[in-house]
């Protein structure tokens, strides 16, 4: 009779997991300085625990390990933004970026690994032009109601003003995150600029 070789059934939660470890692993060694270029994948493997082919089991290449790093703090950070509306205010904006500029603080080291091979490898580039135009869009819905209510000026030219405010805030929280380090107490007086920059240049511009 034929011997009946059976497939190891995968298990999710395993999988799940060691991608955690691998993800995690990555971090710690960002945060104590190392630059992901130089980052290889043998070092990322033995920080988790796992073996080297177990890496590739689970990610196609470094750039998509970065990827899955970033995507984390991409949606965490748009699942807060999304939450503010131009009827809420100015102050609720504030402590909108409170929380988005302590999302930026945590996810310091993966940021910088960002703009790092960014520089030089274009699906990085792209993904993280996609994830920012994600924010651009739903600014630039916000600010076309306000500007078919009448509460914005007839002339905002929606599509540049929403780029200008979100790639610009963008700019300013990294570079604020960058400056202060872990000290928290400069964010309420920054979050307040900002937020009263995009409310008073885009959302309630005079005519």
């Amino acid at each position: 009779m034929p011997s009946v070789t059976r497939r190891r059934t995968p298990d999710p939660a395993r999988h799940a997991t060691i991608e955690a470890q691998i993800l995690a692993a990555t971090e710690r060694l960002l945060a104590q300085g190392a630059s992901f270029t130089d980052l290889g994948v043998q070092r990322i493997a033995a920080e988790a625990g796992v073996a080297r082919s177990t890496f590739y089991t689970h990610f196609r290449d470094k750039s998509e390990l970065l990827m899955r790093l970033a995507n984390t703090m991409r949606t965490t950070a748009f699942d807060v933004a999304s939450g503010w509306t131009p009827a809420t205010g100015p102050q609720a904006l504030a402590e909108i970026f409170v929380e988005i500029v302590a999302i930026y603080r945590e996810y310091a080291p993966v940021l910088n690994a960002l703009n790092e091979v960014a520089a030089y490898d274009p699906t990085v580039r792209t993904f993280w032009a996609a994830a920012l135009n994600r924010f651009v869009e739903n600014t630039a819905r916000l600010l076309r109601a306000d500007r078919e209510a009448g509460d914005a000026p007839a002339d905002l030219d929606v599509g540049h003003a929403a780029r200008i405010i979100v790639l610009g805030g963008d700019r300013a929280i990294s570079e604020h995150v960058a400056a202060t380090g872990t000290d928290t107490t400069g964010d309420d007086a920054f979050a307040r600029e900002l937020a009263l920059i995009w409310w008073y240049g885009a959302h309630r511009r005079p005519s």
